[in-house]
């Protein structure tokens, strides 16, 4: 949050923000987040999540994720180096802890791309954060990103659309909810969203009342 005082824009709420962009897979978490960071003059930072899976055409490790063996995955959570994790179609998903802090100290705006199991852990353990659910425009346009895909047989593909079902019926848990209608547009709503989050009192009312009285 901005304003100014004598010709002088002061930032309150130094601290980035931790944002959740969550649904049920194929309803295009990815390709939102992607159209986000194409915003000019953007403040984000993409916190790149670990799985055990194996990479899709296109897809580049530690760019898109930390493709790594389950043997590593599960040292991990032995030693609670993660945000979230989660198991899925046989293989985890998880969000590692350190690089998120140290971006949010420096004022970046840290995006999390995740499943909804996922999302709501972190929801546990970090209320603060923006949670954000992203909805398709209806039930046959996610059958048919699903299968648009190219890359999951069938039976995973059904599987994925019974897990969706269930989880439509948690965006209640959430603090947002954006339809993915066309990409730009929901780009530009969850940006929207990010700079009402910022100018919320909770978020900047003890730096304001500091520079009131003149202790900054």
């Amino acid at each position: 949050m901005f304003f100014a005082i004598g010709g002088i824009t002061l930032k309150l709420n130094e601290r980035g923000l931790l944002v959740i962009i969550s649904g049920p897979s194929g309803v295009g978490k990815g390709t939102i987040r992607k159209a986000l960071f194409e915003i000019p003059d953007n403040n984000f930072c993409y916190s790149v999540s670990m799985t055990t899976r194996k990479p899709r055409l296109g897809e580049v490790d530690r760019v898109d994720y930390f493709f790594v063996s389950r043997e590593e995955f599960e040292n991990r959570i032995k030693a609670n180096g993660f945000l979230e994790y989660a198991e899925f179609v046989g293989e985890y998903y998880g969000t590692p802890i350190d690089f998120i802090e140290t971006m949010m100290e420096k004022g970046k705006e840290v995006i999390v791309e995740i499943e909804v199991e996922g999302a709501l852990q972190v929801r546990e353990k970090n209320p603060e954060a923006v949670f954000i659910f992203i909805v398709p425009p209806s039930r046959q346009a996610l059958i048919e990103r699903l299968k648009n895909r190219g890359t999951d047989t069938l039976d995973t593909i059904k599987r994925r659309i019974d897990k969706a079902e269930r989880e439509f019926h948690l965006a209640y848990k959430y603090d947002y909810i954006v339809v993915n209608d066309e990409v730009v547009n929901a780009a530009d709503r969850i940006y929207a969203i990010i700079r009402a989050e910022h100018a919320k009192t909770e978020r900047s009312i003890h730096k304001y009342y500091k520079l009131l009285e003149g202790k900054e």
